[in-house]
């Protein structure tokens, strides 16, 4: 499979921004189908060495192909949340760059049997990786109401949760969720109003899909590695496409770039002061018009970016 067979979002921006060097050590957390990753190995040199994670096996099978061509690329199977761990197999120490592109990929949407959509009638499965875990049907069999809506609430932002979780516990005692459309069709009964130009499923499949690959816990156990990882100079650029994610990689970039985390007028000595471990860089950055334009998924997206400081000029 071709590098640039899917659109990645904010290509050329994204890696503009790590500033590849040409014998830098970078890690591609979110491999997908490596549009991001093809572009970072076009701009390093032979002895540069870039790491692709991915959680989903389809995509660590299109990363090994790329891994047998470069043998500046090494693939690795697993979720970023791990990236300290999967580094070190990779036998990286540190790194000068690493880009996260957070949420579902165009294969997963696109392929009916992983159960990511509601465009087509498939197995409810939303696990990004197949080869563990729980699926949606599974959980949907087996949770209560009150689990159900504060999920739907929560990671799906649906003002209507309340009636939606009723709605397919009634109908999971007629018999067992399995499909999209099942679910897809218990939610449109159930939903009062729909929001122009929106399936009214559309916020519950993004819930669902979120809790069942717990992509809002793993986000805050990477972030800290990944500033750990990085060398003095070193970007950490991360793509979000929904408002908690953006959420949360916002409020820990201005975290990190923070100095006077104590109380006002505290007898501190200033060698004593603790100092930031980051910089951002620059403001957040969205897709431009022409970019939305070619590819409808890219209009949610918010790229922030934030480079390591050398402690000692802090």
């Amino acid at each position: 499979m071709s590098l640039r067979s899917h659109a990645a979002v904010l290509l050329e921006q994204a890696v503009d921004e790590l500033k590849v060097r040409a014998g830098g050590s970078y890690i591609d957390c979110t491999f997908g189908r490596g549009g991001h990753s093809g572009l970072i190995l076009t701009r390093l040199g032979a002895r540069g060495r870039l790491v692709g994670i991915d959680r989903d096996p389809e995509a660590v099978k299109a990363g090994m192909e790329v891994e047998k061509r470069d043998e500046r690329f090494t693939m690795l199977h697993g979720s970023f949340g791990r990236i300290t761990e999967l580094a070190a197999q990779a036998a990286i120490a540190d790194a000068d760059g690493i880009l996260l592109d957070l949420g579902v990929s165009s294969p997963q949407l696109d392929e009916p049997e992983r159960g990511f959509s509601f465009r087509f009638d498939a197995p409810l499965d939303m696990r990004m990786d197949t080869t563990q875990g729980t699926t949606a049907a599974q959980w949907l069999a087996q949770a209560d109401e009150s689990e159900i809506r504060g999920v739907i609430k929560n990671h799906g932002e649906e003002r209507f949760a309340k009636q939606i979780s009723a709605a397919i516990v009634a109908a999971r005692a007629r018999g067992p969720i399995i499909t999209t459309r099942q679910l897809a069709a218990i939610v449109a009964e159930a939903v009062p109003a729909r929001e122009p130009r929106q399936d009214p499923a559309t916020r519950t499949f993004q819930a669902l899909r979120i809790h069942i690959n717990q992509e809002l816990e793993e986000l805050p156990l990477a972030l800290p590695q990944c500033v750990n990882l990085l060398n003095p100079g070193g970007r950490l650029v991360v793509i979000s496409f929904h408002s908690l994610e953006d959420r949360i990689v916002k409020r820990f970039m201005r975290e990190v770039s923070r100095a006077d985390h104590l109380p006002a007028r505290l007898p501190v000595k200033a060698r004593d002061l603790p100092v930031a471990r980051m910089r951002l860089v620059g403001r957040a950055r969205r897709p431009d018009a022409a970019e939305v334009a070619a590819n409808p998924r890219a209009r949610s997206a918010v790229m922030r970016v934030a480079e390591k400081i050398e402690q000692s000029a802090a």
